[in-house]
């Protein structure tokens, strides 16, 4: 077993940080450090104790990694965590969550009292210490515990400083100069979207981010080495990444101190410590799975405490001295947000354009007027536009003159239209393709990670960035994670999925989405829209813009629609309304349809009512969830199912359309390769197959009376097409 005691001299060096030049002056004694950090090893072994869960692993092999970060080398304000020039710091290695609230109590967060971090793993709805962190409490920049996803919002973070920076930055103003450091463990190095995150923070040069890799070669099924034998630092170095590396990171505060200090004086490359660490050391069963997710035992923890000079009859102990040795941390953090003050309000005089826009952004308000630059109605292009160039002309009306948008795509960028003229692109300034400043991101094939990054974009201060990013509609089911944990945290971002239904035509069904729209519905706080025609195009960027506390994503065609009549942007917001046919007189079918379907369903009224005189209504959805939020008085104004047959048009899966149909024609299998007007026709989207089908389902339907329906029950909803061998 190693040894458990805290030394804070390097052994093969013979360094002490009393005399380090690389620590502050007042540097505390060995024995002190030593107290802090068996301190918080005990606190953690408590704490996962006392309701018998949680990961007290990395608290106690990562003690001396924390103290190191929260004592020498972030900066930071306790009493304004909010303070935009701080560090951030992501814990991409989620589980260690206690190791980040343990420290936050100590370096003097208010809200991180002792008694709050007591209720980690409690039976109890009123806490705070989540079983991982949470972007609403003090001191946490982000939601993480997905593995890897907190590498990647770490580079959204840094490239909001460096955006920031290049923006607003001038000659002796550095008011934007702050590192994000990103704490992570095997897990995330493992994950592919921290690889892919990796790559982009090379590929930029982002010299602002640190990345901190706990290397306790443990994961929860055992000893690393059964599943992942790279060589880590080699392959960083490979990704253009500055590596350093530390021997004993569970013991040598010094050489970890040294290290971060090193880190934040290298330039060009973002640089990966790599730091070996014992994971639950002290414990009987240190360097194991079995400390990283479970309680050690009373035996255990008394014996880990007994070891470290602890009384194992008490529990939850802080001396006074280890507070003392964190206090410097409220006076130096206060007075480094004083210096900025100070320089921020120099800045403002000499610069009081450039200060304005600064000040616009950190309230979250977009530059004034932009919903008026939106084109009108009556000057949107009357031939059949596919939805796509819709949204790229609702784009070039708002992004380019406001800096608040960082827009970028996964290697589709025309093809998405979130391109304009004359854009710059976010590059590292010596690739010679753009500089720090550019607002067009290159993200290249990785879809997970373009999202996750976003999420740091859009969490750097919220409301002073809103990303746009696009890909193939089907593409953005590779994030689906990452757009989870935006809906979680409520960050907003624009989303631009094209090419989204079987319109997509010759690529075939490995790109035709039939199911994936259904768990966007479902996501709570989560926008998904589906446009029929340009004039909802621009209802959908209102909306999405509007609404500060959720992300959307636009569902866009890649197959030409026409401008229809009854659209109306400012209607988009209520999620369905009609669009076809009298708004008083009750209906005798009712149409719901989405996106390009609209102008189909309403092809399909037409004939329905000349063939059978039926008075027939079409409702365009754009945006389900959100009609689901809207009274029921205005649902049943808008949908009278329980007077009106009712028939929901759209070709991905059925799934939820029983709520309001009684029937259905959609997708029941996957797609198949053809253009997408023989698609269409083949799956049996044609007008006239839709008024067939539906009528022939109708007309039994009649009531004896002749002036009514014998409606459907509940579970009766049918099927109107069969299309599951008609493709694969």
């Amino acid at each position: 077993m190693s040894p458990i005691a805290t030394h804070t001299q390097d052994t093969h060096h013979g360094k002490d940080l009393s005399k380090d030049p690389h620590v502050p002056a007042k540097a505390s004694s060995p024995e002190t450090e030593k107290l802090v950090i068996n301190t918080i090893r005990c606190l953690g072994a408590d704490l996962c104790q006392q309701y018998k869960g949680g990961h007290p692993g990395t608290v106690m092999g990562a003690a001396a990694i924390a103290t190191a970060l929260w004592k020498y080398s972030m900066r930071y304000n306790p009493a304004n965590p909010e303070w935009v020039n701080r560090d951030r710091f992501v814990l991409s290695a989620g589980h260690a969550c206690l190791l980040q609230y343990i420290l936050l109590h100590l370096s003097g967060y208010s809200t991180w009292s002792l008694d709050q971090i007591k209720k980690y793993h409690a039976p109890t709805m009123d806490g705070i210490a989540a079983g991982h962190p949470e972007i609403e409490f003090p001191g946490v920049e982000l939601t993480t515990g997905l593995l890897g996803q907190g590498i990647a919002n770490a580079v959204g973070l840094a490239i909001a400083n460096k955006n920031m920076a290049a923006t607003y930055n001038k000659q002796d103003y550095p008011i934007i100069d702050n590192k994000v450091w990103c704490f992570t463990g095997d897990g995330c190095l493992q994950e592919g979207i921290g690889q892919e995150a990796i790559s982009m923070a090379g590929h930029w040069g982002l010299d602002n981010l640190i990345l901190v890799y706990d290397n306790n070669s443990v994961t929860v099924d055992g000893t690393i080495d059964i599943c992942f034998t790279d060589d880590t630092s080699a392959k960083l170095k490979a990704m253009g990444w500055h590596v350093l590396e530390v021997d004993d990171g569970s013991n040598d505060l010094a050489a970890i101190v040294q290290a971060f200090d090193k880190a934040k004086s290298l330039t060009g490359k973002p640089t990966f410590i790599n730091i070996k660490t014992v994971i639950g050391i002290g414990s009987a069963n240190q360097g194991s799975g079995k400390v990283h997710g479970a309680a050690l035992g009373e035996q255990d923890v008394a014996n880990v405490k007994t070891a470290l000079g602890f009384d194992p009859k008490e529990k939850f102990v802080v001396q006074q001295s280890v507070y003392d040795y964190f206090s410097e941390s409220k006076s130096r953090g206060a007075k480094d947000e004083e210096e900025w003050n100070k320089l921020l309000e120099k800045y403002n005089k000499a610069y009081p354009e450039q200060a304005a826009e600064f000040k616009r952004r950190l309230n979250g308000e977009l530059k004034e007027g932009w919903e008026n630059n939106l084109p009108p109605k009556e000057s949107l292009p009357k031939d059949p536009k596919a939805t796509r160039q819709s949204s790229g002309i609702m784009l070039k009306s708002v992004i380019p003159q406001d800096n608040s948008f960082l827009v970028g795509s996964a290697d589709l960028c025309e093809s998405t239209f979130v391109n304009w003229d004359d854009m710059v692109e976010f590059q590292n300034p010596e690739s010679g393709y753009g500089d720090y400043s550019g607002r067009q991101i290159r993200y290249g094939i990785r879809e997970h990670a373009m999202v996750a990054v976003a999420n740091g974009l859009s969490a750097w201060h919220k409301g002073a960035i809103v990303p746009v990013m696009s890909s193939y509609f089907i593409f953005w089911l590779y994030a689906a994670a990452a757009i989870r944990m935006s809906a979680l945290m409520k960050l907003r971002f624009i989303g631009i999925a094209t090419h989204d239904s079987i319109g997509v035509g010759e690529d075939g069904p490995t790109h035709q989405p039939v199911a994936f729209p259904l768990f966007l519905r479902a996501l709570p706080n989560f926008n998904y829209i589906r446009p029929a025609d340009a004039e909802e195009v621009a209802g959908a960027w209102i909306l999405a813009l509007k609404d500060t506390e959720n992300p959307s994503i636009l569902s866009l065609t890649r197959q030409p629609v026409p401008l229809l009549e009854g659209t109306d942007r400012n209607r988009v917001q209520f999620g369905a309304y009609i669009v076809h046919g009298s708004e008083q007189e009750l209906p005798d079918i009712t149409l719901i349809s989405t996106g390009s379907e609209v102008s189909r369903a309403i092809e399909t009224a037409k004939l329905l009512s000349e063939q059978s005189s039926y008075k027939v209504r079409v409702v365009s959805m754009p945006h389900y969830s959100r009609f689901e939020s809207q009274s029921k008085e205005y649902k049943k104004s808008i949908i009278p199912s329980n007077k009106s047959l009712v028939v929901a048009i759209e070709p991905y899966c059925s799934f939820g359309w029983s709520k309001y149909a009684h029937a259905g024609c959609h997708m029941t299998g996957f797609g198949h390769s053809a253009p997408y007007a023989v698609l269409f026709e083949h799956f049996g989207f044609g007008p006239k197959n839709l008024a067939e089908k539906i009528q022939n389902w109708a007309k039994p339907k009649r009531n004896s009376n002749g002036n009514g329906w014998d409606l459907p029950g509940v579970g009766e909803f049918e099927e109107l097409l069969s299309n599951q061998n008609q493709g694969h």
